[in-house]
């Protein structure tokens, strides 16, 4: 088994609802992303995935994302739906990756982690536990 990563970002604004404290007001982050993916063999060239491939996939995933009201703009996170949270953010792009043809045949991810500042970041694995 093969895992390659690449990196991300996005700037959003968002809120916590139900929060008590900063948070529950609107306030923007510079998000950073990083994505892991699984391939269980590598192609003719050597590679399990080419970064490029890997790179326009998270961007896609990010794109929604990117210079958004999260709590609005965002079906995932609109009212009665999930708080856009770190962890809830990091599930969102990981499905996202998951969808069919959002990676190449063979290739899955296996992880994402979102800072929503330096040395503050939440991952989500799908079956961690």
């Amino acid at each position: 088994m093969y895992e390659v990563c690449v990196e991300g970002r996005f700037a959003a604004a968002h809120h916590l609802r139900g929060y008590r404290g900063n948070c529950e007001r609107l306030h923007g982050h510079n998000w950073r992303v990083q994505a892991v993916v699984r391939a269980g063999r590598l192609d003719a060239v050597g590679l399990a995935v080419d970064f490029r491939e890997l790179r326009r996939a998270l961007a896609a995933a990010l794109d929604e994302l990117d210079h958004r009201y999260l709590n609005q703009d965002v079906p995932a996170f609109a009212p009665g739906a999930a708080n856009p949270s770190t962890e809830n953010l990091a599930r969102v792009v990981f499905e996202r990756l998951a969808a069919p043809g959002a990676l190449p045949e063979g290739v899955r991810p296996a992880r994402v982690t979102v800072w929503e500042s330096p040395g503050c970041s939440a991952t989500y694995l799908p079956d961690a536990l």
